[in-house]
């Protein structure tokens, strides 16, 4: 028998583009009406995207019409108007078309030349070092083959769907956080190419309701790729913090990050020495990857030198376990480090801010 109930059921079988949950799951089935054989259903979708659109179409006249008795299938879309963003890039100015979070006073990314330097784990830490230091603080995951902020944030709650169709970001300690990592199964891989990757990055700025944030920290992907092309084209970043451990290995392909900042425009806020050197149980020093080498790119490159982390077990351990070293032990050496890089990057915005106000 026809019933909405029945109808609402199968649409499960309609899977969102790119993800594992399903259509009805994200709350996109506004209406289901059942006439004899007749079906009509109508969906509100969050994305302007019009191939997001043609494709949930298709695939739920598909399945409506394999339904038994099912004799008429109608459905309806709405989108949001197009977000605000550059639709392409001008042939002359790629960065002409760039616009502001609405309610986010800095956008700030954290980014890396290479894998495995810690750069999540600056950026969880962070995010809640700001936090305890009085700021409203947000986190964006864009690296959308490898999210880790879930995990480390100890967060595995679906953004919900607000009335005015926007992402409602869950909070996790104060901190509020978009990730692709809430969208699909944790096993499964997102195999997109870079066109996907950029519109994913424009909805998460755009379509996402962050509220009134001081910061918004995005952590990007090592590398510099379409992840990181796409921020900058779409949002005009108020910086760029770059992570990067002591050896020569590390601070010479840092020094590519720097210069695709550099490239594009984006200020150098400054630049965070990870796994500085251990303490042993003796109380020996011990420099597994040198030292220093953060420093001295600072100085060789005149930007800030905002902070060294020593390698703490208790930073691994938080992260493992989703709750930073800056939430689970504040008044330890490990969150006292990150606490000390929080007031320096808020100390080097602050005549920013004061100078926005003023205009």
């Amino acid at each position: 028998m026809l019933t909405p109930d029945a109808i609402r059921a199968a649409l499960k079988a309609v899977k969102y583009p790119g993800f594992s949950r399903d259509v009805v799951s994200f709350g996109l089935v506004r209406d289901i009406a059942v006439n004899a054989g007749a079906v009509s259903v109508t969906l509100q979708l969050t994305s302007p995207n019009p191939e997001v659109a043609a494709t949930i179409r298709t695939e739920v006249e598909r399945v409506l019409r394999g339904l038994p008795a099912v004799e008429k299938v109608h459905v309806e879309v709405h989108q949001p108007p197009p977000a605000p963003g550059p639709a392409a890039p001008a042939a002359t100015n790629p960065w002409a078309n760039q616009h502001r979070v609405p309610g986010v006073a800095h956008v700030i990314a954290v980014a890396s030349g290479k894998g495995g330097v810690g750069k999540s784990t600056v950026s969880v830490n962070l995010a809640c070092a700001l936090t305890r230091l009085g700021g409203r603080v947000g986190l964006l995951d864009c690296d959308i083959y490898g999210p880790s902020i879930p995990l480390m944030m100890g967060c595995h709650e679906r953004p919900t769907v607000s009335d005015q169709e926007k992402l409602v970001p869950p909070v996790s300690h104060g901190v509020r956080l978009m990730s692709i990592g809430f969208l699909v199964d944790s096993e499964q891989p997102v195999i997109w190419r870079g066109p996907m990757i950029t519109k994913t990055i424009q909805q998460f700025l755009f379509a996402v309701e962050w509220g009134d944030l001081d910061y918004l920290l995005v952590d990007l992907p090592p590398g510099t790729g379409d992840a990181q092309l796409s921020l900058c084209q779409t949002v005009p970043l108020d910086g760029g913090i770059v992570v990067t451990t002591p050896q020569e290995a590390s601070v010479g392909v840092v020094r590519k990050g720097m210069a695709m900042f550099e490239k594009v425009n984006v200020p150098i806020l400054g630049i965070v020495e990870n796994m500085s050197y251990f303490t042993a149980p003796d109380g020996t020093r011990v420099e597994i990857f040198g030292h220093g080498g953060g420093r001295a790119e600072a100085a060789r490159r005149g930007v800030n030198f905002l902070g060294e982390i020593p390698i703490f077990t208790e930073i691994r351990e938080g992260g493992d376990r989703g709750e930073p070293v800056v939430v689970g032990r504040p008044d330890t050496a490990p969150a006292r480090a990150f606490l000390e890089i929080a007031a320096n990057l808020k100390r080097i915005l602050q005549p920013a801010a004061v100078a926005a106000a003023g205009a």
